[in-house]
């Protein structure tokens, strides 16, 4: 091989290897722009922006600027939102009282373009931003004192934001929202703030008490009035239930009384009733054994008229002493059926109806009478009869029959045993006690009787 050859072998590996150096170098210059970027690149004719939604795409070279003709200058902008925050920022207000406040403000870059002719760089935007904001806290601030500061934080950041929205537009920015002012405080050589907060706390303890003791006052009064309103209501009410008893205790009383007036009413007829039933009764009784009586002094008297004279005598005392014995038993009777009628009176007044229908019905059916009249009658017309016989079967009786026959001497017997027998007898007594000889024999039987006595 030649020299010329060789000469021309090592120009074209030199060559090669210069265009792939240049190559790599190229590739080394191609810069891909971020989403959240814009590249503001500037080069001796034109400044164009590459990135998202920009007319130019994302990709360039970042050719070095010692380059004529291709050499360029970028800055690089965020398009997406950044703050910027003021801390410890110190302030005055319009009566130049010190106070340190933290500031918060959120924007982004409208114009690209411009904010790169601005500024050489973001943070050199940052810087200038930071100037504006302060700028338009100091500004407000300070026309306005520190209370009412505190008191209207949100309409001091809209103030903010229309402050530096002027100056905003001259950089290509504009804020997202409006900016905030986030805390007021009290600086290292300043006690205001905390001045201030304590006389809001004393004013606020002082309201919050007042208005706890006029709660307070308020709920005792309602509950006093609550107390009066159901004290009045328990008094009408028991007033009511006094009233309603009261009355039904009268109208039950009344009934009670009404019950046992109609009661006492019945139990005065039905008592009536029984006397008279038992009146009826004991005249009766009282009038069959005197008739019992008569007959049998009858019948004594009739045998002591045909008795010898000593035994006329003895028959006499003996009709007396029976006399005297039924009497007694009459009396005796009597006093029994006093007590039996008391004894069925107190029986017959509980059941107080029956007995009124039995009075009632007593009092009234003079059938009914007469019926208890002939059984009483009959079973003192059988007693007599056997007390007759009797006295017949034991007594020796000497019949003078002074008629045609002695059949109708006989007959005759009958009136010694009646009430016309009865009569003569006692009329032929009468007339013997009347005689000396009476009045001695009498008067022998009394003193023979006190003597036995």
């Amino acid at each position: 091989m030649d020299i010329s050859s060789t000469i021309s072998l090592v120009i074209g590996i030199v060559l090669f290897l210069a265009v792939i150096k240049i190559i790599f170098w190229l590739l080394n210059l191609r810069r891909v722009v971020s989403t959240n970027e814009v590249h503001i690149v500037q080069s001796r004719a034109s400044t164009k922006s590459y990135g998202k939604d920009t007319d130019n795409g994302n990709t360039y070279y970042e050719f070095p600027v010692w380059l004529p003709k291709l050499g360029i200058t970028k800055i690089v902008l965020p398009v997406s939102v950044f703050d910027i925050d003021l801390i410890d920022y110190e302030a005055y207000d319009k009566g130049r009282l010190p106070f340190v406040v933290d500031v918060k403000s959120f924007f982004r870059i409208d114009d690209s373009n411009l904010a790169a002719q601005r500024v050489s760089s973001f943070e050199a935007l940052k810087e200038q931003l930071v100037a504006i904001v302060q700028g338009a806290v100091r500004t407000i601030l300070a026309s306005n004192d520190i209370e009412t500061i505190m008191q209207g934080r949100s309409e001091f950041g809209t103030q903010f934001t229309t402050e530096v929205q002027g100056q905003l537009k001259n950089w290509g920015v504009t804020p997202v929202k409006n900016i905030e002012l986030m805390d007021i405080r009290d600086s290292s050589k300043s006690n205001v703030i905390h001045n201030i907060m304590e006389k809001k706390k004393s004013l606020i303890e002082m309201e919050s008490r007042k208005e706890v003791a006029e709660n307070l006052k308020l709920a005792q009064i309602a509950e006093i009035d609550a107390k009066r309103q159901t004290d009045i209501q328990e008094q009408e009410a028991l007033q009511k239930v006094g009233e309603r008893k009261a009355e039904a205790d009268r109208l039950i009383g009344l009934a009670n009384q009404k019950t046992s007036q109609e009661i006492a009413l019945q139990a005065k007829i039905t008592k009536e009733h029984e006397m008279e039933v038992i009146k009826v009764a004991e005249t009766k009784a009282a009038e069959i054994a005197k008739q019992v009586s008569v007959v049998k002094a009858e019948q004594e008297k009739q045998t002591m008229v045909i008795m010898s004279e000593g035994d006329k005598q003895k028959a006499i005392l003996a009709a007396e002493a029976l006399l005297e014995t039924k009497q007694r038993e009459s009396a005796g009777i009597k006093l029994e059926g006093d007590a039996r009628a008391e004894a069925e009176k107190a029986m017959q007044m509980a059941p107080v109806s029956a007995q009124i229908a039995l009075a009632k019905e007593i009092g009234e059916n003079d059938g009914y009478q007469h019926y208890l009249i002939s059984k009483e009658q009959v079973a003192a017309n059988k007693e007599v009869g056997l007390e007759q016989a009797k006295a017949l079967a034991s007594a020796e009786l000497k019949v003078i029959a002074q008629a045609g026959d002695a059949m109708t001497g006989i007959s005759k017997l009958s009136d010694v045993l009646g009430v016309k027998g009865g009569v003569a007898l006692a009329g032929a007594i009468e007339g013997f006690m009347q005689t000396d000889t009476g009045k001695a024999i009498i008067g022998k039987v009394v003193n023979s009787d006190k003597t036995d006595n």
